[in-house]
């Protein structure tokens, strides 16, 4: 690819096969990391809230680990919510545990619907990694 490298973790090969949606995109030293829902290692989507929310946090994280990177490495995240108002001191206290100070730019927004039903949270991230190649 002329504008970067596609990242995928081992457990995402079906994202990119099936999907055609790369979980991540290394172009240069930012890393873009598609939006993420809160779907176990298993495939399953819990109906607690705090699990999903933790779920996708990890699965930005296999991302930026392909990378080379980690959370301290995030400058943006987005994120999408069902019932964002109900949600947001879950959310808050979930995303403390993965994003530390010096705190990202971030957006949160409610949502009609995700692209799964029953799923609360679509989280995206944008990274700089020091000292990666493309």
């Amino acid at each position: 690819m002329a504008h970067g490298r596609v990242v995928i973790p081992e457990a995402m090969q079906t994202q990119y096969d099936d999907w055609h949606i790369a979980p991540g995109l290394l172009v240069g030293d930012t890393l873009y990391c598609s939006g993420q829902i809160g779907i176990g290692p298993d495939g399953s989507l819990s109906s607690d809230p705090a699990t999903q929310f933790a779920q996708a946090f990890e699965t930005v994280g296999k991302i930026l680990e392909a990378a080379g990177g980690g959370f301290e490495d995030i400058v943006e995240i987005s994120s999408f919510h069902i019932d964002l108002l109900d949600h947001m001191e879950t959310f808050t206290k979930t995303r403390a545990h993965y994003i530390q100070k010096p705190y990202p730019a971030e957006t949160a927004v409610g949502v009609a619907e995700l692209g799964i039903p029953g799923a609360l949270v679509e989280i995206k991230a944008t990274a700089v990694l020091q000292g990666s190649q493309e």
